[in-house]
């Protein structure tokens, strides 16, 4: 049997490496009917980004759900799995009565909103591991815990999950005018700290690359570094 050596080469301790974002693009959905599935997810106002062939044994279409950075693609003989079987795919959401009123308006089949007990059904229902579900949505109104729940006409399953406010390193959940306000705000305290001791620069480009890191999830700490190396790296390529 294979075993996993736990020492790190001695020339891995000598380099500095950068760590590469990986963000999540598409997910995969399997469908039967292309052209059903296409007009369901249309008519969910979701964007159509693409729909092309190669020959006629291939087609792939594309969508991405409003202010998502990640696409779904489905087709024929895109995937092999069966059709039906994608679950528990998360929508997240800045206010869940508010998205069911639209999924509603636009003729969607869709779950009461919900939230989940610590107690578990043993069911093949995928919502948070099997936790009982509970009418209405969390009492105490936390983010991450009040959902609702649609299929698509195959029966892939969606979650839409209220996120008011994210976990530390997650990024920003709801991008809008207030959320703009505190990010510029943190964004001058930091640059604040930097600025005294920093080269000669305009403090957009520091800013810009401080609210992309925290809308990318990362820390305010990582941040800074992000927009520190914005304009001191621009400075030493110049």
């Amino acid at each position: 049997m294979a075993t996993l050596n736990s020492e790190r080469p001695k020339a891995m301790d000598d380099q500095v490496t950068e760590q590469i974002d990986m963000r999540l693009e598409v997910v995969i959905i399997p469908v039967s009917d292309v052209d059903r599935a296409k007009d369901f997810y249309v008519k969910l106002g979701w964007r159509l980004d693409a729909d092309f062939t190669a020959g006629n044994d291939w087609r792939g279409v594309q969508l991405t759900p409003p202010g998502s950075g990640c696409s779904v693609i489905f087709g024929k003989n895109v995937t092999t799995a069966a059709p039906g079987s994608a679950q528990g795919l998360y929508l997240a959401v800045s206010d869940i009565e508010a998205a069911r009123r639209e999924l509603l308006s636009r003729g969607v089949q869709v779950s009461e909103v919900f939230h989940g007990t610590n107690e578990h059904t043993g069911s093949d229902e995928p919502y948070l591991f099997g936790r009982l579900r509970v009418s209405g949505p969390d009492p105490a109104h936390t983010s991450y815990h009040s959902f609702v729940s649609f299929h698509d006409p195959d029966g892939n399953g969606w979650l839409l999950q209220e996120l008011t406010a994210r976990l530390p390193g997650r990024g920003v959940s709801n991008f809008d005018v207030a959320t703009m306000t505190e990010l510029l705000r943190e964004a001058e305290e930091h640059h604040g700290q930097y600025e005294p001791t920093a080269p000669k620069h305009h403090w957009s480009g520091w800013y810009a690359a401080y609210i992309v890191a925290r809308q990318n999830g990362k820390s305010p700490e990582e941040a800074v570094r992000e927009g520190t190396l914005q304009i001191e790296g621009a400075r030493a390529a110049a």
